[in-house]
């Protein structure tokens, strides 16, 4: 399997911006590559490609398919495993945003909720750093309620409310 400049371009950012979110350079350039492909891959011949380790694809295909990213199929006659990405976008992302709400805001909302108890008990506490934590928890709590509901919209709303932009406003009560 040769890559194309542009396919190989694609991988190389994707693993770029994978580091910058605090995903793996090759786990990140792995679903890349099974985004980008037009079949389902064996772990080897993404090795030979990405001029990888076995060893390291096959860590990087488990914690894909632990955040729901990719799948595992199999073809007659070949007894190894293939691997596919999702390729819908929309549900890409959502898995994508989904994981990490569950790995990085609900444990922060833990502790914003247990330092606001904390605190409302703590006579050492000041009042206005009650008062920031409390609003950083009212914040978070928000945005993660939101975020929740508009989870449950159906894709065609979700892009109509997307091409309205700013104009949404208009239809808000002042």
């Amino acid at each position: 399997m040769t890559l194309s400049p542009t396919v190989q371009k694609y991988i190389l950012h994707w693993g770029e911006m994978g580091s910058r979110w605090g995903v793996n350079r090759t786990i990140a350039q792995i679903h890349a590559l099974l985004y980008l492909s037009p079949e389902a891959l064996p772990a080897e011949d993404i090795a030979k490609v990405l001029s990888v380790a076995r060893s390291n694809v096959s860590t990087s295909l488990r914690e894909l398919h632990s955040y729901g990213l990719i799948k595992v199929t199999h073809r007659l006659g070949d007894r190894r495993d293939h691997f596919e990405a999702l390729t819908d976008v929309w549900e890409l992302f959502a898995v994508i945003l989904d994981q990490r709400k569950r790995r990085e805001i609900d444990p922060t909302l833990a502790v914003l909720r247990q330092c606001a108890d904390e605190a409302e008990k703590d006579v050492k506490t000041d009042d206005q750093t009650k008062a920031r934590i409390h609003d950083m928890l009212d914040f978070v709590e928000r945005t993660t309620t939101w975020y929740e509901q508009m989870r449950e919209v159906p894709k065609p709303i979700i892009l109509k409310l997307m091409k309205l932009g700013s104009k949404i406003v208009k239809a808000v009560p002042r």
